[in-house]
């Protein structure tokens, strides 16, 4: 077992996003190294392990201290080619790929720039957690930027604060990267869940903004020029740049996030080059006000 003595955190920025240093993701943690990464992932929200070699099992174990592990959510089929990644025969595992093997992807959100998004906010219990390992990476490009919703709801003025508290947001994805869904339509057989606007971290008890660019798409109870407006402000709050901390990634990074106080993008890269990342994630629950 690793000393808990052993552990250093490093700030990586004033936003979020600390480095843990003296923890070898290989072997088995004390109950106390794990509680002391939580306590760490509680203040910075992003947490950061650099020359990591972990096998996918290793990966595996490693989240599963923080809670139950998350399944992939399938693609209904009439979007199943859009999301790749359905040959992946591991339900706990969702590879994020752009490289193709006989012609077929062999993962999932492959190419290109990927808007502020939080995983599966489109479902009823999104992610708690998220664990994404670095196995290839482009020479430049391919960042991952994460935003502090905990400052972002802090900076919302507190009219509007008033105005959106007790209100939901529909928030809904058709496996696009860099567009909204069109929920003007029927949206029956696309994945959507309306959650609060403000949401309380159930650990910390803190207020969140919760809502992001890509899958937030209306606010229930207002008219759609004014919720779309009022999403068009909460948006640019949430996407502030003294709010990111972004992440240039390394071979053997390993890298875990709290998906109730973060939102996440991608930075565009070079679509001829290989990126691949191993992902896991932790189950959620119901989110509350």
């Amino acid at each position: 077992m690793q000393d808990v003595l052993d552990i250093q955190v490093v700030p990586l920025s004033p936003a979020c996003g600390a480095e843990i240093r003296g923890v070898d993701l290989t072997k088995p943690l004390s109950r106390e190294t794990v509680e002391a990464i939580r306590d760490a992932w509680d203040k910075h929200l992003v947490l950061v392990f650099r020359g990591q070699n972990v096998t996918q099992e290793q990966q595996l174990t490693f989240a599963s201290y923080f809670g139950d592990l998350g399944s992939r959510k399938k693609a209904p089929e009439p979007l199943r080619a859009r999301a790749e990644g359905a040959q992946q025969d591991h339900e706990k595992v969702l590879l994020v790929s752009n490289i193709k093997e006989n012609g077929v992807p062999i993962g999932a959100f492959g190419e290109g720039e990927f808007w502020f998004h939080i995983d599966s906010g489109y479902s009823a219990t999104p992610y708690r957690y998220t664990f994404l390992y670095a196995l290839e990476l482009p020479s430049t490009g391919g960042n991952t930027m994460f935003s502090n919703m905990y400052k972002a709801y802090d900076a919302v003025p507190e009219a509007l604060k008033r105005k959106l508290t007790g209100k939901r947001a529909l928030h809904i994805h058709e496996y696009n990267r860099a567009r909204q869904a069109d929920a003007s339509g029927d949206i029956s057989n696309i994945p959507h869940y309306y959650h609060p606007v403000f949401v309380t971290h159930p650990g910390t008890g803190n207020k969140t903004l919760f809502v992001d660019r890509l899958m937030t798409t209306a606010l229930e109870g207002f008219d759609p020029a004014e919720g779309a407006a009022i999403l068009d402000q909460l948006y640019d709050i949430g996407e502030r740049r003294e709010f990111i901390y972004e992440h240039v990634w390394q071979h053997g990074d390993f890298l875990m996030w709290d998906n109730r106080c973060t939102i996440h993008a991608r930075t565009d890269f070079p679509k001829e080059q290989r990126r691949l990342l191993r992902r896991c994630t932790v189950e959620g629950d119901l989110l509350r006000e």
